[in-house]
């Protein structure tokens, strides 16, 4: 009774089964539906058979028949084992069929060894003559049919049930690839679309992406699928470097360490600068996948940072100038008003009026060198109107013709426009002047000097490459010229002033720094393009003028007495200043009160208020209180009370609540002894 055949077509019930007999001491058979069973079994008569129902070929119900049938066969007691039949209907009908015991999968290993010794113990049973259990062949049948009729139709529901799980599944899976296809497709897109150049590489140096920024920034051949290796790639990049040691080396060390993150500038041949940035590549679980390498492109970005540390530099020497010229102007001032004063005396001989003479010429001299000091220092006052730049180009063609030679030929080109700027022609004329006279030294054999005017629209992209640049419409003023160009090593300095390349005795180094400050003064800018050996460009940049503006008043014709017995409150923070003035006003019969800052002048005020018909005050003063703030105070409480504003710098200083013209209101140092008489005269004469 120890020999049991299993007949299941689950290997793995089988084995188990077969495992679970094996280790309690019986020997086991197996087979994998009925009809195998009743082959081994008539070769080799098992003690016992263990079957389950649902088999293909034949089924567990089938194999019952006919193992009750059989006459070698029906002593060897029959147990059902099944998952699938396990209503009562299909209890009872295995039990019809001659079966010794159903049992439902799973059972525990102990209750099913239990049942297997109970089955064993009892008798054989006597079959009926029919050899069909019960001897109601045809009532078994039907209730066989009806059995599995049901799980047929059980089976179908399981399958219909299982089918539109398996769509449901299908389509969550084609909704979750769609998702990720497109997901897919717009990481690649953005990736291509990113500023940045963008190479990713695997553990072994093999390319896994590259963009489209990278090619243009390297001009790397767009990847191909059976490349074994592309460390290549980087070689090449190398080679576009000023370093590829340097580069090779950086590169070699990062691949050594896979954890490490790295991150330098490298210039390329063609001056290109860019940002390196390499990182490792991990997946979700943390391991080490590639590495990807980012280049961005910071050759733009650096030179607006020089552009904008140079503007820093011009701002600040250009403080220093102003400062220097002021206090210049000061010391200016005394020397021509004592000047005017010596030569007004009778008692001067011939000889010494000579020396005057050259004295004021020297003098004169320092003035034009402090008034050009100002102009960088955007400290210089300004007389503007509205002017058409062609105009301004046409009317000094002749003479900056006879300025640069006959050895130079002298181009305009004039816009057909109107190009309506709002400016002091003056000093558009020394800007014109200035440069036309570096173009004609930068071409001692002669050449070609270009001078055109051109409308031009600046939009935010252009403006943002130059540091002081700004979108809108401007007037175009272009200088070019055919000489030697200026060498990459002097052009961020040629706007500082007192710098020179020429010869000593043969330049100030004040031209181009004049220029910048004139531009500067004018809300304009300046660009300049000069490829060695190419020649020079200079192109100025005005706010071009929508409409044209109020025309500025014209200055009045001068007094021609200059004399007065008015009494004037002078206040000069300078002594020196202040004693010449009140030396030459005196002599023209005024009486003059004096204060040395706005503090001291208010109290002279306050004791001589009736009598004073004239402030002539300095704008930049100690203690508080400063020109304007003085002017404000004192016409609060005369109305009438006459203002004569003096400065060492710009009438802008006092801001637009304070309208200055000069020789009308507002005198710049250093003046003559004739000029500060006729301007004196003339704002007291005024309604």
């Amino acid at each position: 009774m120890n020999h049991i055949l299993i007949v299941d077509d689950k290997e793995e019930n089988a084995y188990y089964l077969s495992a679970l007999l094996t280790g309690h001491g019986f020997t086991v058979a197996t087979a994998r539906h009925g009809a195998e069973a009743l082959v081994k079994a008539r070769q080799h008569p098992p003690n016992m058979v263990i079957s389950d129902l649902l088999m293909p070929v034949m089924d567990g119900y089938t194999l019952l028949r006919h193992w009750k049938a059989d006459a070698r066969l029906r002593q060897a007691p029959f147990i059902v084992y099944t998952a699938t039949y396990t209503e009562p209907e299909d209890e009872r009908l295995a039990l019809n069929l001659g079966a010794d015991a159903f049992i439902l999968k799973p059972a525990e290993p102990e209750d099913f060894l239990a049942r297997i010794r109970q089955v064993q113990a009892l008798p054989a049973a006597v079959p009926a003559p029919s050899g069909t259990p019960g001897g109601n062949e045809k009532a078994v049948l039907e209730a066989y049919s009806q059995t599995l009729i049901r799980k047929l139709e059980e089976k179908t529901l399981q399958l219909e049930a299982a089918n539109q799980a398996l769509r449901a599944d299908i389509e969550s899976r084609q909704r979750v690839e769609d998702e990720l296809r497109w997901k897919t497709a717009l990481l690649e897109a953005q990736v291509d679309s990113a500023l940045d150049g963008i190479l990713v590489v695997d553990t072994q140096g093999k390319r896994i992406l590259q963009n489209r920024k990278l090619g243009e920034l390297w001009k790397f051949p767009p990847p191909v699928s059976d490349e074994p290796n592309d460390d290549a790639l980087l070689h090449i990049a190398a080679q576009l470097t000023k370093n590829p040691e340097s580069f090779l080396q950086r590169v070699a060390h990062l691949y050594a360490h896979p954890e490490a993150v790295g991150r330098d500038e490298i210039e390329l041949l063609d001056g290109t600068i860019l940002d390196r940035y390499s990182s490792p590549v991990r997946d979700q679980a943390g391991n080490h996948y590639g590495r990807i390498w980012t280049f961005r492109d910071l050759t733009e970005h650096r030179k607006l940072e020089a552009q904008y540390r140079q503007a820093q530099k011009m701002e600040a020497i250009g403080q220093l100038a102003g400062g220097v010229a002021h206090d210049f102007n000061n010391i200016l001032a005394v020397i021509l008003l004592q000047i005017s004063l010596l030569k007004s005396e009778d008692s001067t001989r011939t000889q010494a009026l000579e020396i005057v003479h050259e004295i004021e010429v020297a003098a004169e001299h320092a003035v034009n060198l402090t008034r050009q000091l100002l102009l960088f220092s955007r400290k210089q006052v300004l007389q503007p109107r509205d002017l058409d730049l062609n105009n301004v180009v046409t009317q000094l063609a002749k003479m900056l013709q006879r300025l640069v030679g006959e050895a130079v030929r002298l181009q305009f080109k004039c816009s057909p426009r109107l190009l309506l700027i709002h400016a002091d022609a003056g000093m558009l004329d020394q800007i014109l002047m200035n440069l036309a006279i570096n173009s004609r030294d930068a071409m001692p054999h002669g050449g070609q000097l270009t001078i055109e005017a051109t409308a031009v629209q600046i939009d935010e992209a252009t403006a943002a490459r130059t540091a002081s640049a700004r979108p809108g419409a401007f007037a175009c003023l272009s200088v070019s010229d055919t000489g030697g160009g200026i060498p990459p090593e002097i052009l961020p300095r040629i706007f500082e002033p007192f710098f020179t390349t020429k010869d000593v005795g043969k330049g100030t180094g004040l031209g181009l720094a004049t220029v910048f400050g004139i531009v500067q003064q004018h809300q304009g800018w300046i660009n300049v393009v000069s490829p060695p050996g190419r020649g020079t460009t200079f192109d100025i940049y005005l706010p071009l003028l929508v409409q044209p503006q109020d025309p500025m008043p014209a200055a009045p014709a001068p007094a021609v007495s200059f004399g007065g017995h008015e009494t004037i409150l002078l206040v000069e923070d300078d002594a020196s200043v202040r004693a010449a003035m009140k030396t030459a006003l005196s002599k023209l019969g005024y009486h003059i009160l004096e204060a040395p800052n706005g503090l001291a002048a208010q109290a002279v005020w306050q004791q001589h208020r009736p009598a004073i018909q004239l402030l002539l005050t300095d704008l930049v003063m100690p203690e508080g209180v400063n020109g304007k703030v003085l002017a404000q105070q004192l016409l609060s409480e005369a109305p009438g009370l006459k203002v004569l504003y003096i400065s060492g710098y710009s009438a802008d200083t006092t801001g637009d609540d304070v309208p200055l013209e000069e020789g009308v209101n507002f005198l710049t140092k250093p003046f003559e002894s004739q000029t500060l008489a006729q301007t004196v005269r003339h704002c007291l004469d005024q309604k």
